[in-house]
Formats: structure tokens, sequence, C-alpha cells
């Protein structure tokens, strides 16, 4: 079994920074691909970014790109996603997954494990 937590989402305003952290539990962390995604009112989940088990290869949506990144500190069982310049369309609530796959390069990666979400919202 896994557990995906996410904290750091909260109230900023447009052109400000968050840093979202997602720590997990109950499995070979280092070993697996993670996910970010998130899910504003009225609209379906969307892909943001992931990073594959290593830490190695990285990859964005093309709303994300530029403006936020994805890391992962193995020790720390943690997965960060760092958001700057953010905008009023960036509001939604944001989660982590975890790769189904035992280090896997087959992107786009398929999850199998999520977490309750953490609140984005961005103000104008």
């Amino acid at each position: 079994q896994v557990q995906l937590v996410e904290s750091g989402g909260g109230l900023v305003q447009a052109g400000g920074s968050l840093r979202l952290s997602c720590a997990a539990s109950g499995r070979t962390f280092s070993n697996y691909a993670m996910g970010w995604f998130r899910q504003a009112p009225g609209k379906e989940r969307e892909f943001v970014a992931a990073i594959n088990w290593s830490g190695g290869n990285t990859y964005y949506a093309d709303a994300a790109k530029g403006r936020f990144f994805i890391s992962r500190d193995n020790a720390k069982l943690t997965v960060y996603l760092q958001m700057n310049s953010l905008k009023p369309e960036d509001t939604a609530a944001y989660y982590c997954a975890t790769d189904r796959t035992y280090r896997s390069e087959s992107y786009p990666f398929r999850y199998d494990y999520w977490g309750q979400g953490t609140q984005v919202t961005v103000s104008s």
C-alpha cells in the first residue's frame, strides 16, 4: 500500500510562487516515477508534470513549461512542484501520483496511487 500526502497549497497573488510537496510512504519510493496533476472546478483532471524514477528525466505540460519545475528527493521520500509566475488559470486542486511500473521509462506513465490533493488559488 502507498500513501501520498500533498502540502504547500494556499492563496497567492498572480505572479507569485508556491512550492508543493508530496510525501510518500509504503513503497520503495526511489524506483517509481511520480507525477503532478490538477483539476479546476468544472474541468477534467489534467497532467502538469512528471519525473522518472531516478530524477534524470522530467516532463511538462505546455501550460507548465518554463514556469513549473518538478524535482524529487529520494532520501526524504518527497516529490516537489515549484510553481513560479502563477496565473489565475493555475487555480486548481493539485494531486500527486505514483507510477505503477517499476523503473518505467515508458512516458506517459500510468499511475496507480493518488494523494488527497492540495488547493492552490491564484488571485488577480
